[in-house]
């Protein structure tokens, strides 16, 4: 495939998320002070959609996306890092995900609610993974 079918296929993608991403902030319940963030996005739902669990989701799906085009468009070698074992980069992004997973839930047991901290640790981390595992 030639780098303009790849480049139509890359900005046809990324208009799809952008649309998406759009569409979630409509859905979003607003009142006369303005976006109610953390209200059910879907009343009555069996499930508390609210915009931080919708955009959770849809960055897990585009993470996913995205790595899987770059692994067509970019075949790599797996490598070896700290952990002595082959890793890609999706691999990469499992333990990344994984241990952000983690970090998450012992920041919570720990310390309580705002995981403000805890974000910027998980993004230490996964430059980390990335760079030496």
């Amino acid at each position: 495939m030639n780098a303009s079918r790849w480049n139509s296929i890359f900005i046809s993608l990324f208009a799809a998320m952008v649309a998406l991403l759009a569409f979630l902030v409509w859905a979003t319940p607003r009142n006369d002070e303005g976006f109610q963030w953390f209200d059910p996005m879907i009343q009555g739902g069996w499930m508390a959609w609210t915009f931080p669990v919708a955009l959770f989701f849809y960055i897990i799906a585009a993470l996913l996306i995205t790595f899987t085009l770059l692994a067509i468009r970019y075949p790599e070698t797996p490598r070896r890092g700290i952990l002595r074992i082959e890793t890609t980069r999706g691999d990469r992004l499992f333990i990344t995900l994984l241990g952000s997973a983690f970090i998450n839930l012992g920041w919570l047991y720990f310390f309580g609610a705002p995981l403000t901290w805890a974000l910027i640790l998980c993004l230490l981390y996964a430059f980390a993974v990335f760079r030496w595992v």
